[in-house]
């Protein structure tokens, strides 16, 4: 049975970067209290959870026991399930009282990805703030989305108790607000519950990683600033180096020492706890049981041979991307992965070859110029932004107003402002904003960091959802969000890179995501397998290990998954900056590994 390395309170988020191991550590917690006798609730509220594989049960929407584990009981928020549920609950009532023309018109405004993130929302609140919802149960663990999207939603049971408060039309963009106004007690019990420090723990989760911690640095501070003071850090995958002589595991373990010496003062303020890395993934009951163990008996490996993977560089992907002159490269994929020092390096290499390259980022986390280094893009022949959502919601608020509510009365214009104010309005600004730079791409190569899976598929779900909500503020569809489907369904305008880490999650998440794009039809081009140890010189035991168990999911890709794959391998140096980010598009082969190989 293992030793917690802290005292849960009865509500826990995990939450950090992508990648960095909330869901291990959230599943190694709620095992952990349920083998001392607690019954214990793990939710996942991430669009892409991997909670079925890591405890190896089928989740839905409701609470379903995991036998490994008696006590523990684990459910997944699926959005579209929410969504559908959501609809029902406002529009059921209305059947045989409204005519069928007014069902219509509200299933409609009802029908979009702001609605399947308020249903999420309200599903989410309802676990945290409702206490006869979780009554039988000790404890609820969170194990949440990425950063970004965690922070957008512990913000939101403010944003809407706020907009409720103030709303006096009884609509809004999601239609008749009764579905909203009957859960209000619900957004105000949360609230409470998150300032709460006997009621709510924050941990959260980095990798001894200078870019996760900053990231983490924002994250401790935002919530603060929202009241949420219980926070803890948990430092996972620490690594110590077995072989001295090894430049690899030298190179690993100094990395991780200076990124916590360097750690923020605010986050070296809070309890920490230390993770060791494993040679194993934490898939499955018994290995989450060793994860917070001091030396698990697996973890003393015996020399092993390495098992050598050649690297397949970024350059020949990027050649291919080249041929065509102009076009968008989006790099897709679980947080945590690379996804935005791979965009950074084709981009910066395009612009080294005298392209006009607009670098940007869907992520709200953006670390774009953080991985562009001192330089921000200057020099490199890059224009280098990202999607802000606050600025991009005040243009598109005045906007409408400019238009729509030019010729309504004084009255008139106030209900427009006030609909205005809705959450909502900030995810239809930042879509617009999506769709206008994809449109640049017929003059130039516009290079996207996209946001770890889930947000990034809620977004371009709403590629057709939202015409209709655009429609109804401002009367006609602009010509690039009319085209983005188009756009992103031409593989000669559009080519989605798949990045993934060799390891079971990420590799089955950028397959759940390939055929999630696939059904809107949209081809990746490539993929691009990350950090891989297996493709490195090491002879560290640790590092080898985990290389011999990434060939099995390098394999995969190459076998059955990608059209075209490329291989790149952990870094020595991080890859931050301009040279940095050349050497990573063009050290090795000159060309991609073709699927099959």
């Amino acid at each position: 049975m293992a030793t917690l390395p802290f005292a849960p309170t009865r509500i826990v988020f995990f939450t950090g970067k992508g990648g960095v191991g909330k869901t291990s550590l959230a599943c190694a917690t709620a095992v952990a209290l349920a083998d001392s006798g607690r019954r214990v609730l793990l939710v996942s509220t991430d669009p892409a959870s991997n909670l079925d594989e890591v405890l190896g049960v089928t989740l839905d929407g409701a609470p379903r026991p995991i036998p490994a584990a008696p006590g523990l009981f684990g459910l997944n928020i699926n959005p579209e399930a929410a969504a559908r549920a959501y609809r029902e609950r406002i529009v059921g009532p209305l059947r045989g009282a409204m005519p069928p023309a007014v069902l219509t018109s509200i299933e409609e405004q009802l029908s979009g990805a702001c609605t399947t993130e308020i249903a999420a929302f309200d599903e989410f609140t309802r676990l945290l703030g409702d206490l006869a919802a979780t009554s039988a149960f000790d404890h609820v663990i969170f194990d949440t989305a990425p950063t970004g999207h965690t922070l957008r939603l512990l913000k939101l049971p403010a944003a809407w108790e706020g907009f409720l408060a103030t709303n006096t039309s009884g609509t809004s963009c999601l239609g008749p607000l009764s579905g909203l106004q009957a859960q209000r007690s619900n957004y105000q019990a949360s609230l409470a519950a998150l300032a709460d420090a006997a009621v709510t723990t924050v941990a959260l989760v980095v990798r001894p990683d200078a870019a996760a911690l900053a990231e983490e640095e924002r994250t401790r501070a935002e919530l603060a600033a929202l009241g949420i003071a219980n926070q803890r850090l948990f430092v996972n995958g620490l690594f110590t180096a077995a072989n001295r002589r090894d430049p690899i595991a030298l190179a690993l373990e100094r990395r991780s020492a200076e990124a916590l010496a360097d750690m923020p003062a605010g986050l070296a303020h809070l309890p920490r706890h230390e993770v060791p890395l494993r040679i194993w993934a934490p898939l499955g009951i018994e290995r989450l049981r060793a994860l917070f163990a001091a030396a698990p008996p697996s973890d003393a490996a015996a020399p092993v041979e390495a098992g050598g993977v050649p690297a397949a560089p970024l350059s020949g992907l990027i050649d291919a991307c080249e041929a065509a002159g102009r076009g968008v490269i989006m790099t897709m994929g679980k947080g945590g992965v690379g996804k935005t020092t791979v965009a950074a390096a084709i981009a910066v290499e395009l612009g080294r070859r005298g392209h006009s390259v607009h670098l940007t980022t869907t992520d709200p986390a953006a670390h774009v110029l953080a991985t562009l280094g001192h330089s921000g893009g200057s020099g490199l022949g890059l224009r280098v932004t990202r999607i802000d959502p606050a600025a991009e919601t005040s243009a598109y608020t005045a906007e409408v107003m400019a238009t729509s509510g030019a010729g309504l009365d004084e009255r008139g214009r106030e209900l427009l402002a006030e609909d205005l104010r809705s959450p909502c309005t900030e995810e239809i600004a930042v879509f617009r904003a999506f769709a206008r730079i994809v449109g640049e791409a017929a003059n130039g190569f516009v290079v996207i960091d996209t946001a770890p899976t889930g947000h990034t598929l809620l977004l371009l779900d709403a590629a057709r959802a939202y015409h209709r909500e655009v429609e109804r503020t401002q009367g006609d569809v602009p010509e690039d969000v009319r085209e983005l489907l188009p756009r992103l369904r031409d593989p000669e305008f559009t080519r989605i890179l798949l990045v993934t880490l060799p390891e079971a999650t990420p590799v089955h998440e950028a397959a759940d995501l390939q055929s999630d794009l696939r059904r809107a039809g949209i081809e990746p081009f490539a993929w691009v397998i990350n950090q891989s140890f297996a493709a490195t010189a090491t002879e560290d035991a640790v590092l080898v290990s985990r290389g011999r168990h990434e060939r099995a999911y390098i394999d995969e890709v190459r076998a059955s998954l990608a059209r075209q794959t490329a291989v790149a391998a952990w870094q020595a140096e991080r890859p931050v900056g301009a040279e940095a980010l050349l050497s990573l598009a063009r050290a090795g082969a000159a060309e991609p590994v073709a699927a099959g190989a």
